[in-house]
């Protein structure tokens, strides 16, 4: 499960693999801040662009607070366990609906079974590349809200039916399937609100609606999805951590917009899946410089990576 090992000294891994609680309090404290700022711009200077700006950059943060409880599944946005824990499932996970157990048991198994037939997560791949018209529907379904709202009230109808049901709320938490579609969710729900509530009653009574349901269900569905295909999209299905994972080197616009918090660098994050992210980069340069056995899958753009897939 830590192919970089085969590349790297163990000391070298050790440093690139120590946590910071600062780190996770600065990282925490900026994908909020974010948020915070773009209502703000709007609020300021209240017209159609920063309108647009704002849910284009929430929603992005929004993949944001994902990646960042994607950091805690993996113990290292924090150093201290405590803080790991309900950072990435009170401040991250649930307020995007998202649970910090329920993934890291669906996503550990990703990376154990990466790319083969045991990979919970070849399902979204499998299917690339696909054609181009193929891409334009999928993305006109993220835009226009239509795979959010699916997806919530798949949710919601989830909840419901396991309601009072322990044994199925058990069964559906060990389930790869409905791993991070949070049972509970009527114990996220209220946390999934309190951004919008807080919008609203700081501001005009519609901000919620506007600036946290709304990127929820549009921005930030695109970009979770751009960020799939980007990381095993067309590529081997195959044990190889060199080329069954890839890297996309991403633009300050697309850092801002679609890959924030260094989630670019996925090849390297699977060679060594307990590297903090901000330290990412860093492992991308000590592999450049290893003696590997072969290339790096590197796209240089989200561009190419969508090319790959069928962008064409």
């Amino acid at each position: 499960m830590t192919p970089g090992k085969a590349y790297l000294t163990p000391d070298h891994i050790r440093a690139l693999a120590e946590r910071s609680d600062a780190m996770g309090f600065w990282l925490v404290l900026h994908c909020w801040g974010v948020i915070a700022v773009a209502v703000w711009l709007f609020a300021i200077w209240p017209n159609i662009i920063t309108g647009v700006f704002a849910i284009m950059l929430i929603g992005s943060r929004q993949l944001g607070l994902a990646i960042l409880m994607h950091e805690a599944a993996h113990n290292a946005l924090f150093k201290t366990r405590a803080l790991n824990e309900f950072a990435g499932e009170w401040l991250c996970g649930r307020p995007i609906l998202a649970e910090l157990k329920g993934y890291r048991h669906y996503h550990l198994a990703h990376h154990r079974f990466t790319q083969t037939d045991k990979d919970p997560d070849l399902v979204l791949s499998a299917k690339f590349p696909t054609s181009k018209a193929s891409l334009k529907r999928k993305f006109f379904r993220d835009l226009t809200g239509q795979t959010g709202v699916k997806q919530l009230i798949a949710q919601i109808l989830l909840a419901v039916r396991l309601a009072g049901d322990k044994d199925a709320k058990e069964a559906a938490q060990q389930d790869m399937a409905q791993a991070f579609k949070t049972p509970d969710l009527w114990i996220s729900l209220p946390v999934f609100l309190a951004p919008a509530i807080t919008m609203s009653l700081f501001g005009q009574w519609w901000y919620g609606l506007v600036f946290w349901v709304l990127p929820y269900l549009t921005w930030f569905q695109l970009v979770v999805r751009i960020r799939n295909i980007a990381e095993h999209g067309a590529t081997e299905q195959s044990e190889n951590p060199l080329q069954n994972v890839r890297t996309t080197y991403a633009s300050p616009i697309a850092r801002t917009f679609i890959a924030p918090y260094w989630v670019n660098y996925h090849l390297e994050h699977h060679m060594i899946m307990h590297v903090p992210c901000w330290r990412l980069s860093t492992l991308h340069q000590a592999l450049l410089n290893a003696d590997l056995k072969g290339p790096l899958k590197i796209a240089p753009s989200y561009r190419a990576a969508l090319a790959d897939a069928g962008w064409r």
